[in-house]
């Protein structure tokens, strides 16, 4: 048998077994990664010749418009470049086990279908047809005192549905001012003791175990959910619900790597996903590199690794990608905010303008959609507007983290500082690990002249993302304010802004500035001189680089140090303001040093 009729016969024993839409559509994500595995036909030589030339360099920025335009040609006749860099020339892998580089994986287990489903599949059937129709108490009650695995998922998951759908109600009708709320799920509980009695019996399956872990994580119970969800997995990996509630309960590193999964290949993909919410960026693109390379065809892996491009501030390399996953699929709208965040931050106005224009032709009622007009708007500087989609997107998703923290920015454009710290706020609870939104609060705090509160939030976002240079920027600034006036603390950020690529080049010119004032003249001339060499390799001018030449000339003549600072001095010859007659007050002190004679006072002949 084929390495295809098998992952075939794979995926309708899993499909058999999951009838359930809610669990089927995660068999269907698995399914979808694997269509189309079968080895691509190798290409003649020439057009790999050509494929070769046209597919864009790693850097990305690097790329040339003609092997742009080549790749562009090319892409139509053997599909996207991307995708063709991690095709392999060998033999197809074995699909079941997905070897990779001579890793042996354990083979997907399918669960057999128990005895008590027979005597009661109309009553599950019925029960199923309400659970589709969102009437889940009458799809409990149909399946009262059936004790198949299936009938019991069934109706344990229909009565936390229920609990879900009654506490979603609640949040709306008592729902306090600042957007909290103490409502519960009220099946909990019950649910808890039952699902708990069934574990030590031994008579629960895989999804059992699945709602078991959701129970217990909304229960605060997070270390037994993730025991509990790791059998889930290890029992049947097919199922990318559990995995997502795992990864949500993976806050740190150790957490991680404490987890004893079984080494299936799905493992790999919660693991990328796992590195690139704990911002360990690398490891993530190495991860999905290397799944690239197995499911060629995978859009969500391409789009995950433009996502992680995007984190890494890689835009030009992202933007790529993106560009060659919307030529796959024109109509896509998944991921497609975090296309639309890097034409934002890249300011491309038309290329943003032709993507919400697409979104909203294919899907307007999509969060994701109004996210992007959203976004267009803010970039033409209609903030209002802005607003509005973000709310928009926030009636459809209440969990859309993305629309609270991006409509926070707005309020903040706007000046309406009250309802941006609620937005903030509002993202922080859905997701205590957005950076972002941490940041956000840091930055309205500041505006208000509550630096000690700015202080709290930009040091919870560094330790989020400890190698933006944004946010130790932000921290330095703030301490370096009038009411804190802690210029150490400040020297440290900036420091640790320095040696995280900062690229803007801020924390070299407040590192030199502060130890000038300071009176460290050694530390300041070797910032101001590293700084100065920055600019004239970004080919930069400006007042920044004025002042770096006046106090490298006067600090070079205040040590002795003539010939140095006669270089400086000439260089501000080339300027025509204030500083063009400092200079030359600086060179004339200069030659006097260099001929020996005291300078004359004027107040000696006065006297």
């Amino acid at each position: 048998m084929s390495s295809k009729e098998t992952c075939r016969n794979e995926l309708r024993a899993a499909v058999r077994h999951l009838g359930d839409r809610c669990l089927y559509s995660a068999a269907k994500w698995a399914a979808e990664l694997l269509v189309s595995v079968d080895p691509d036909a190798p290409p003649s030589s020439a057009a790999s010749s050509v494929a070769s030339r046209a597919t864009p360099s790693s850097s990305g920025a690097g790329a040339s418009s003609r092997s742009l335009h080549l790749h562009r040609q090319q892409y139509h006749r053997d599909g996207s470049s991307f995708r063709r860099r991690f095709r392999s020339g060998g033999a197809a892998a074995d699909v079941t086990s997905t070897p990779l580089g001579g890793v042996s994986y354990v083979s997907t287990p399918i669960p057999d279908d128990d005895g008590g489903f027979e005597g009661g599949g109309d009553s599950y059937l019925l029960a199923k047809s309400y659970f589709d129709c969102r009437e889940y108490r009458r799809a409990a009650h149909v399946l009262r005192g059936q004790a198949g695995r299936k009938a019991v998922f069934l109706r344990c998951y229909a009565l936390y549905m229920a609990g879900e759908k009654r506490k979603e109600e609640e949040m709306i009708e008592l729902e306090g001012p600042m957007g909290k709320c103490n409502a519960v799920n009220s099946e909990l509980v019950s649910l808890e003791r039952e699902l708990s009695t069934l574990r030590r019996s031994g008579a629960i399956d895989s999804f059992g175990l699945y709602l078991y872990g959701l129970i217990l994580r909304d229960r605060g119970s997070e270390s037994l959910a993730i025991s509990v969800l790791v059998d889930s997995v290890n029992s049947y990996p097919w199922n990318w619900s559990a995995w997502s509630e795992l990864l949500s309960l993976c806050t740190t590193s150790d957490i991680l790597n404490n987890l004893n999964l079984k080494n299936h290949w799905m493992k790999d993909f919660f693991l990328a996903s796992a590195y690139q919410e704990l911002k360990m960026h690398d490891e993530a693109l190495k991860r999905y590199e290397i799944l690239m390379g197995v499911f060629r065809l995978s859009d969500y892996i391409q789009a995950q690794i433009a996502t992680v491009q995007y984190s890494m501030r890689e835009l030009d390399e992202a933007e790529v990608i993106f560009e060659e996953l919307l030529r796959t699929d024109p109509y896509r709208v998944d991921s497609m905010d975090i296309y639309s965040n890097v034409l934002y931050a890249k300011e491309s106005l038309s290329a943003l303008s032709f993507l919400a224009h697409r979104v909203f032709l294919t899907d307007k009622y999509r969060p994701e959609s109004c996210c992007i007009i959203a976004n267009y708007y803010s970039l033409k500087g209609l903030h209002e507007k802005s607003v509005l989609y973000f709310r928009r997107a926030l009636k459809l998703n209440r969990k859309y983290l993305s629309a609270w923290t991006l409509m926070g920015h707005e309020y903040v454009e706007m000046k309406n500082t009250p309802a941006a710290i609620d937005a903030y706020r509002r993202a922080v609870d859905i997701n205590p690990r957005d950076y972002r939104a941490w940041y956000g609060l840091g930055q309205t705090y500041e505006m208000m002249g509550m630096p000690f509160y700015a202080l709290y939030y930009f040091k919870k976002s560094s330790c989020l993302q400890p190698n933006d240079a944004r946010l130790w920027i932000a921290m330095a600034q703030c301490y370096e304010s009038a009411p804190l006036q802690m210029l150490e603390e400040a020297i440290k950020c900036y420091m640790r802004a320095a040696n995280s690529n900062d690229r803007e080049g801020i924390a070299l010119h407040q590192l030199a500035k502060l130890h000038s004032i300071l009176g460290h003249s050694e530390q300041a001339a070797f910032y101001y001189k590293k700084d100065l060499e920055r600019m004239e390799a970004e080919d930069r001018k400006g007042p920044n680089m004025i002042e770096a030449l006046l106090f490298l000339a006067d600090h070079y003549k205040s040590v002795g140090r003539f010939d140095e600072a006669e270089v400086y001095c000439t260089r501000l010859l080339d300027y025509t303001g204030p500083e063009k007659e400092t200079a030359k007050t600086i060179l004339r002190g200069l030659k006097i040093a260099h001929s020996g004679f005291p300078p004359m006072e004027i107040d000696h002949f006065s006297a």
